[in-house]
């Protein structure tokens, strides 16, 4: 199933950009998500203009988002009550151009030159297409897009059009309501891809025009949530629009006019949002909100390309002699600045802004996958995720009296505070998503030293979940704390007792609650969390001498590693029950633990844990390849490392999970990061100093990359013999490398590395037949 990889005609491989040399039907959706747009609150998938060339278009605004009773077939005491979807704003993204009567689309006209680039160093995307008209006359259109930084809800559009002769033009520029278009719904047969509402949703507030300007709002009908948008048009020569329409579902702006070869027609779209709080009272306009907000299409895309020029200086990650990986590389960190750098104090929803997939929500994938990038590249916005979990805790606290727990429990999936996943097994038994949240608030408090945030929000985080744990788990018989009833990362086993990977981190979470000095704190707490933590249990397998997922894991039945590939991903193929009752994992489970909780075990457990849990995982989720490649890494598995980071880094260009069309797998992108991060370059964090053991892959010529740590911006530089250690602004750092303790300051320090040896692979007493499965993808 791939895609960038397998045709590097198509898709030329270029360090800095993306770009398609030509159009092909049947991958339209999938290049959406690929070419898409973004800042953090707002998106806009990288569909074509013409709505005939177009497959899953649209625009998100993130926590914008619909309400509806959740209805059970058969319902309980505590499930989920309030379904929550992100909505697909009015979509600004559309123009209609007919040239001599001819209405120009991929799909029907003659094309004679076509390229299309999203360019990561700008932040703008641009497609030119070169037409042959039926009238004869040969025509050039160029769009170029870009989303504002400074001014967040604004995005910026030109379309040019240039020909050889005089021609008739007429160009139609639309604001469509997608939400409330009828679409395809494949909902039905993939639990990943989002839901359509019966009934209409955007209800208008206003709908003003005229002149080439739109003033428009709605609100929608269940969670009254509103947006405002405002578009204004400019265009050379200054002519004059033909007419103005406005409607609920489709206004326009329409230009018709002769146009010569020496003077092409350009057209500028300047469009702003209104969203969020601040145009909820029924007083305010949400229009005139999202007109004040208005800029001109050259100032956003300036916004776009300086804080781009800002990004890559800190957060560029260079691989040497790798230029197939580097393009890559550089598309996922891409993806990470789009997904967060204005979301500001919200979630991060599992698809960032480019696409309704898993319908807006915000899961623990922030907190483990984005926030470590977010920590040590962007630590206000680590702060700011944070500070929108703290935002829920009341609606978390009175979830936890629901399940008959003290704290807080957060929801599994959600965008409103309130749990939205109706499928406990699988949402709201995943309890460690409050050790998740409390380990981001650790790691962020431990790398930025920020005094404020730990005595305040982050004590009240720790504390809060820490409660939960305690009153969730129990002292068994054998004397040893047990946490039951619970599923771990690994959805594939659910609602079992003593998930390895749920107690580690509740030890965690306990241990650093425990460690506070805080008011609301008495020491017969504190010594009840110590005592949980010191007495955990963590199920370890005699017999395999290796740790159990959980108390019952070695007991399954083992899969049938004979399953063709064609039914992966299991979850679309088998009932839930066939896959519990089987030794097979959609995701590392116990190993993400003991990359995680790095030094609570030893290299020997983690190897041996690694080459038992390795073959068992079908990498049916995004969220394993990152981790299975950091771990072969640290133990030594050179090539597996490899391997799997080179599955993540493809994982949507080249769509190797199926369902890229519905928006970019944000938490694979962080996890990227990490991979090279804390895989190759070795970091391990939240011990006494940053610690690095770096595995540079044998053909790697270098790495180099910038952390961000207390204050202070490090380069980090390996190549395959040394690591060199340079702090570039602030104060000299306390660093550690493979156990030597350093001062790094403004002179380059370079430390000397030995090989790492690789291992003999452990050889399990009776094991059962297993195979990874390869992810299928093209290799130039």
């Amino acid at each position: 199933m791939a895609l960038i990889s397998a045709d590097r005609e198509r898709f030329p491989n270029t360090p800095w950009q993306l770009v398609e040399t030509r159009h092909e039907q049947g991958t339209e959706g999938t290049l959406e998500t690929l070419f898409a747009l973004g800042n953090g609150h707002l998106g806009i998938r990288g569909a074509h203009w013409a709505a005939a060339d177009s497959d899953l278009p649209g625009s998100f605004i993130n926590g914008l988002h619909e309400i509806w009773d959740i209805k059970h077939a058969e319902n309980a005491f505590g499930f989920a009550r309030t379904g929550q979807r992100i909505l697909y704003i009015p979509d600004a993204n559309n123009f209609a151009v007919i040239i001599d009567g001819e209405a120009l689309s991929l799909a029907e006209s003659e094309v004679l030159e076509y390229r299309r680039a999203v360019d990561f160093s700008t932040g703008v995307y641009e497609c030119r297409i070169t037409w042959q008209c039926r009238s004869g006359a040969t025509v050039t259109t160029t769009e170029r897009r870009a989303v504002g930084f400074d001014s967040r809800g604004t995005l910026g559009i030109s379309l040019e059009v240039a020909t050889d002769r005089e021609v008739s033009v007429d160009v139609t520029s639309s604001v469509i309501n997608r939400q409330d278009q009828p679409v395809e719904d494949h909902s039905v047969h993939d639990p990943r891809r989002a839901g359509r509402h019966a009934g209409r949703v955007l209800l208008p507030l206003r709908l003003d025009g005229g002149d080439g300007s739109l003033r428009l709002a709605w609100e929608a009908a269940e969670s009254k949530q509103r947006v405002g948008v405002a578009v204004d048009h400019w265009t050379s020569a200054g002519h004059q629009p033909f007419d103005t329409l406005v409607d609920q579902d489709d206004s326009s702006v329409r230009y018709v006019l002769a146009v010569s070869a020496d003077e092409p027609f350009r057209l500028e779209k300047s469009v702003s949002y209104a969203a969020g709080a601040a145009i909820q009272e029924p007083s305010v306009d949400p229009a005139s909100v999202a007109e004040g907000n208005l800029r001109s299409v050259q100032d956003i895309f300036a916004q776009s390309e300086a804080h781009y020029r800002d990004y890559w200086s800190t957060s560029d990650i260079v691989v040497a002699g790798q230029p197939e990986l580097q393009q890559a590389i550089r598309w996922n960190l891409f993806q990470l600045a789009q997904a967060t750098a204005r979301a500001d104090v919200a979630g991060i929803p599992a698809k960032g802004v480019t696409g309704s997939g898993y319908e807006g929500h915000y899961f623990w994938d922030q907190e483990v996958y984005l926030l470590p990038y977010l920590t040590y590249t962007n630590p206000d916005g680590a702060r700011q995720v944070l500070e929108f979990r703290h935002g829920i805790l009341p609606e978390a606290k009175i979830r936890a009296k629901e399940l008959s727990v003290d704290g807080a429990l957060f929801p599994w999936r959600t965008i409103n505070g309130l749990e939205a996943s109706a499928y406990y097994a699988a949402g709201t038994a995943q309890f460690h998503i409050a050790a998740a949240i409390a380990f981001a608030t650790n790691r962020y408090v431990w790398a930025t030293g920020d005094a404020a945030f730990r005595e305040g929000i982050g004590a009240e985080l720790l504390i809060e979940t820490a409660r939960m744990w305690i009153s969730l788990g129990f002292f068994g018989k054998d004397g040893l704390f047990h946490i039951h009833g619970v599923t771990g990362p690994d959805e594939y086993t659910a609602v079992v007792n003593d998930n390895l990977y749920t107690n580690v981190m509740a030890r965690f979470n306990l241990r650093a609650a425990a460690a506070l000095d805080h008011a609301v704190i008495s020491q017969e707490e504190r010594e009840l969390w110590q005592a949980a933590a010191n007495r955990m249990q963590l199920p370890f397998d005699e017999r395999m001498q290796v740790h159990s997922q959980d108390n019952d894991f070695m007991h399954l039945e083992p899969w049938d590693w004979t399953t063709p590939r064609s039914k992966y991903p299991l979850l679309l193929h088998f009932h839930p029950l066939v896959i519990y009752r089987h030794q097979v994992l959609k995701q590392a489970d116990t190993v993400l633990a003991m990359f995680l909780q790095w030094q609570d075990f030893t290299a020997e457990e983690k190897q041996r844990a690694f080459d038992f849990y390795d073959p068992l995982t079908t990498g049916d989720s995004t969220l394993s390849a990152c981790v299975q490649g950091i771990m072969a890494a640290e133990v030594g598995y050179s090539r597996e490392a490899l391997e799997h980071f080179t599955n993540a880094v493809f994982i949507d260009l080249d769509d190797t999970h199926g369902n890229t069309i519905d928006g970019v797998h944000i938490a694979s992108t962080g996890g990227v990061w990490s991979s090279l991060v804390c895989g190759f370059a070795g970091l391990r964090d939240q011990g006494p100093v940053p610690y690095f053991d770096p595995r540079l892959p044998a053909d790697w010529e270098g790495l180099t990359f910038h952390l961000k740590i207390r204050g202070r911006l490090l380069l980090v530089e390996l190549d395959a013999g040394a690591i060199t250690l340079t702090v570039q602004d602030g104060d000299a750092l306390e660093l550690d490398v493979r156990g030597h303790l350093l001062s790094v300051g403004a002179e380059p320090v370079r430390v000397a590395l030995e090989p790492v040896p690789e291992p003999e692979p452990t050889v399990f007493p009776s094991g059962h037949p297993t195979a990874s499965i390869p992810v299928v993808r093209a290799h130039s």
